[in-house]
């Protein structure tokens, strides 16, 4: 470790836990299905002018809380349903007043896993503004594309002071897809792994993880390699119609290892909300929901109505039966392959 990044990660450190909220103990024991504990009383007018830079306080969870799974072998407690950072207001610049409103949403709903990455905009940026006022009520997940150790720690400094927090409950290696992706990032002299083991050493963040979008056997090549604690992945009833589905490749390895798993493009960008398709949120987050290992997803929202949806069909959530899985399944082989179009991207 260079004296360089020694002082500067102690000088960030120091300077942000001055002013960000105390480091939560969550306890982990089961990951069968729990009550979500009710959020304090919403933050005063007073706190949320000096602390939080939004409209509003943050009001406190709803009467019916969220299902809620342990993350894996992670010392990490999520709800099933958390707010995706990229492809919203979270990240679209001009939209910050509507992203502030969807997160203070999200949180009143009782959503209390955040999504976002270092290259998604101001998407960190927004959540900083929002989130310290309630961190230790929070888990924020974020993601570094660097695969070198000094680089990774770069860009992990940067999200703390964007985030306004000192440390990171999830931190990921963003879209993992070919070999050398792996190899570089593991590598044992500057591989941006070292980075993610001294942060966790120094309790900087508390779970690593990977992401990725259209390579599942990298993934089963990864997790076979490294302990990861979590994997992001496409989990969508499409899914099953492509030449690799990640819930054959990848599940069953997580399930191996208990790695949490996290899903994504749940509803692939509406594109299964067709006729004859999917009939709406209930359906695509309950099928992904309904795959073994899978503990909870991620859903972006343009819209107030849409997180409203989402939030109630992730309170309303009851596993689907075999013979529902597959019947969503056959009803999606007319489009799956506009709904993996994510599949194409490198």
């Amino acid at each position: 470790m260079s004296k360089a990044f020694s002082t500067r990660r102690r000088f960030l450190y120091t300077g942000l836990a001055a002013t960000s909220a105390v480091m939560s103990g969550i306890a982990c024991k089961r990951t069968e299905p729990t009550s979500v504990v009710a959020a304090p009383d919403g933050v005063s007018a007073d706190v949320a002018a000096s602390d939080v830079a939004s409209s509003a306080a943050i009001a406190p969870a709803p009467t019916t809380p969220l299902p809620t799974w342990t993350l894996g072998r992670s010392p990490l407690t999520v709800p099933v349903l958390g707010l995706g950072g990229s492809a919203s207001p979270l990240s679209r610049g001009g939209q910050e007043a509507e992203a502030i409103a969807l997160i203070e949403q999200a949180y009143a709903g009782g959503i209390r896993y955040f999504d976002t990455a270092a290259n998604y905009g101001p998407s960190e940026e927004r959540l900083g503004k929002v989130l310290p006022a309630v961190r230790s009520e929070v888990m924020i997940g974020t993601k570094t594309s660097r695969r070198d150790r000094d680089e990774a720690w770069r860009q992990l400094e940067q999200s703390l002071q964007r985030l306004q927090t000192d440390y990171i409950d999830l931190w990921q290696f963003h879209a993992i897809t070919y070999d050398w992706d792996v190899d570089t990032l593991l590598d044992e002299q500057q591989g941006a792994i070292k980075a993610a083991a001294e942060a966790k050493e120094q309790g900087i963040i508390r779970a690593i993880g990977i992401t990725g979008h259209n390579n599942p056997e990298i993934f089963v090549k990864a997790l076979n390699r490294y302990p990861f604690d979590t994997a992001l992945i496409p989990i969508n009833a499409a899914d099953r119609h492509t030449p690799q589905p990640f819930i054959d490749h990848v599940l069953p390895v997580a399930q191996q290892h208990n790695t949490g798993i996290i899903g994504m493009k749940v509803p692939a960008y509406g594109r299964l909300f067709q006729p004859g398709v999917l009939s709406g949120m209930t359906e695509a987050l309950g099928y992904a929901l309904s795959q073994p290992q899978v503990h909870c997803c991620i859903v972006a929202a343009d819209t107030p109505e849409q997180l409203a949806e989402n939030l109630e069909a992730a309170r309303g959530f009851e596993p689907f039966t075999t013979d529902q899985l597959l019947a969503m399944e056959q009803r999606t082989a007319q489009v799956w392959q506009e709904a993996n179009f994510f599949r194409r991207w490198s």
